[in-house]
């Protein structure tokens, strides 16, 4: 444990931002998990997947997950649309 006074201040702010991150990757896993049973389900998942994407670039921008991370979820979230629309065409 810390000392100096600014030293026990960073290590207070550091908990509290990581609890954030904690809870902010949390929550944008949760969106892609529902987003995924959603497209398997096929219901309403275009309008599940637009809000998704839109968490997922949130997350890039707050450098919650690097921008090619993001990228990469997007694509494989709109690909598996694109074949369960596909599928039920």
């Amino acid at each position: 444990m810390p000392n100096i006074k600014s030293a026990i201040k960073r290590v207070n702010v550091t908990k509290a931002k990581s609890l954030k991150n904690v809870i902010r990757k949390s929550a944008l896993k949760s969106a892609i998990k529902k987003c995924k049973i959603a497209i398997s389900a096929g219901n309403d998942s275009e309008a599940v997947l637009n809000n998704t994407v839109s968490l997922i670039d949130k997350a890039a921008a707050k450098k919650l997950i690097h921008k090619n991370t993001a990228a990469r979820k997007k694509s494989k979230l709109a690909k598996a649309l694109n074949k369960a629309n596909g599928a039920a065409k």
